[in-house]
């Protein structure tokens, strides 16, 4: 009875010496001491009685996720493998095949080998389908079979996989692998840089200066940065990347948290690289965090006109928290604000619909802001640029295609018909994009409206009420309408879907390097910021 006393006794004092140091806690000390307890509990009578033999780590797991699960979904749990995948994005560098995976549960698909690296260099293309890695099969593996393919550099790999319906097997030697935040920059015209900026590691404002200076030397004189599908990364990288633009000691974001010590401002700490070129700030749908934090300060403080599509909307601030045994967890703890004020969290993940999906802040609750000239500005729903573009918008059959990655799959199927050996001269016809309409037809692409979702809900009750006979005629009409709309939308959109294939196919024959090559001369967004900068007039009009 002693010993059972001291173990209840036990727990609720450690989860007390826990959390008892963080203010945020005190309050619900009681509570958070005992469910620990009960869980405590649970967890090892079940490890001990249940009838089959359990695996405590992944219960645990499990478990973690499940309740991780039900708050954003940025705040996650990482074993030791997690965190050194993290590592690898934060620091830029890491060992294994040079390649871009997208991991599914029975393979693990190339999406992009890196020229010049090792998947390169062992014959691997887009599109193929690794089943095997080594003796381990890809669909019996239980965790991220990605990892597979890391190792130290130097040591070799065997992968198996079908490449148009054919199995090959080949040997790949790791090595390390440089991601650079500025995989591309070049001179537009005679006095335009050009600048990508990919994604916010701890070299990004260290390569954008090198970039920014070298354009300089070879004659820019007005600067267009491209944001687009920048997923964020560091902030105080966002912070510094904003620095090379603005004065020192410029308020660049601040962060607001329940917990006093994570409330901080974010000021620029260093002398900027030029605060007078010209400069448009390109973002679309996948510009977040970091990328709006850049893109949001400088439209705040009206030193860049941004061009593009209203950017993700990801208002909220991680930070890494670490665990025992190796493992960590990230933890959202704040929202972040640009210098007018505004937070642009687009999805609210604390109030959910019916159907547990996050809502999103409806344009008629968004708040009005004012720039440093005085220019409104809304939170709400990410930054909406100062010249937004219907072609960089995604409609939503366009996002409907994109996420059953037929847009990639059939640039892998005209990779294999067709020789494109001219860069300059590449265009895709119309008789490729019916071709195109003829390959989501054998691909079975259908996709669902809301619309449609909301008209099939109400015959659902309108069978209830037994009403659907009155209204069956109606009904029939209104799918087929909706059907015509459907097939009218593919060629509604066929400037974007065009330009879309366009992109994913030149990178299959000259890599991600001669896509930016190809994105000078061919890209809408990029031409419409020449087009800016070209009249300084235009440009400033955007600023006032």
């Amino acid at each position: 009875m002693k010993k059972l006393l001291q173990k209840r006794v036990l727990i609720p004092l450690l989860a007390l010496s826990i959390f008892f140091g963080g203010t945020a806690f005190k309050s619900d000390f009681f509570e958070i001491a005992k469910q620990i307890e009960i869980f405590t509990t649970l967890f090892k009578e079940l490890n001990m009685n249940y009838v089959d033999e359990t695996n405590p780590g992944d219960l645990m797991d499990t478990a973690i996720k499940s309740m991780l699960k039900d708050l954003d979904p940025y705040t996650n749990y990482y074993n030791e493998q997690d965190v050194e995948a993290s590592r690898i994005n934060n620091a830029g560098d890491y060992t294994g095949i040079g390649a871009n995976v997208l991991t599914l549960k029975e393979k693990l698909v190339i999406v992009e080998p890196y020229k010049d690296y090792a998947a390169d260099k062992a014959g691997l293309k887009a599109g193929d389908e690794i089943i095997k890695v080594d003796n381990v099969i890809v669909a019996d593996f239980k965790d991220d079979a990605g990892n597979l393919l890391q190792g130290a550099a130097g040591t070799s790999v065997t992968v198996t996989y079908i490449r148009q319906g054919k199995t090959e097997t080949t040997t790949i030697q790791r090595e390390s692998v440089d991601i650079h935040a500025v995989p591309h920059f070049s001179m537009v015209n005679d006095n335009t840089g050009y600048i990508v900026l990919r994604k916010f590691n701890e070299k990004t404002s260290a390569e954008t200066i090198s970039a920014l200076r070298a354009l300089k030397n070879q004659g820019a004189e007005k600067l267009i940065l491209d944001l687009r599908g920048n997923p964020g990364g560091l902030l105080r990288e966002a912070v510094n990347v904003t620095n090379i633009f603005v004065p020192k000691n410029q308020l660049v974001v601040t962060t607001k948290s329940k917990v006093k010590k994570y409330n901080k401002t974010y000021y620029t700490s260093k002398e900027p690289i030029d605060t007078e070129i010209p400069l448009v700030v390109l973002i679309d749908g996948r510009s977040a965090s970091a990328s709006e934090i850049v893109s949001g300060a400088l439209q705040d403080l009206d030193r860049a006109v941004v061009v593009g599509a209203r950017s993700f909307g990801k208002g909220l601030v991680q930070r890494p928290k670490k665990l025992t045994y190796g493992t960590q967890m990230k933890i959202t703890i704040s929202r972040y604000y640009t210098p007018s004020g505004r937070c642009i969290q687009a999805l609210d993940y604390w109030n959910r619909d019916d159907n547990g999906k996050a809502t999103r802040v409806k344009q008629e609750n968004y708040n009005a802001f004012k720039t440093k000239k005085g220019r409104t500005v809304y939170d709400g729903g990410g930054v909406q640029p100062d010249l937004e573009l219907d072609a960089t918008k995604l409609s939503t059959i366009t996002k409907a295609i994109i996420n059953e990655n037929l847009i990639f799959k059939y640039a892998t199927t005209y990779y294999y018909k067709n020789n494109i050996v001219d860069l300059d001269n590449f265009k895709l016809t119309n008789s490729d994009f019916n071709d195109f309409k003829k390959f989501l037809s054998a691909n079975n692409f259908s996709f669902e409206t809301q619309t449609e979702k909301a008209f099939a809900n109400a015959l659902s009750i309108a069978k209830e009420e037994q009403l659907n006979n009155e209204i069956h005629t109606e009904y029939s009409n209104l799918v087929s309408t909706l059907n015509a709309y459907k097939s009218k939308a593919i060629e509604d959109n066929k400037t974007q879907l065009l330009s879309l294939l366009s992109d994913e196919i030149v990178k299959r024959y000259f890599y991600r390097e001669g896509l930016y090559t190809y994105y000078i001369t061919h890209n809408f967004e990029i031409q419409k910021g020449v087009e800016i900068l070209k009249n300084p007039s235009n440009y400033l009009s955007y600023l006032d």
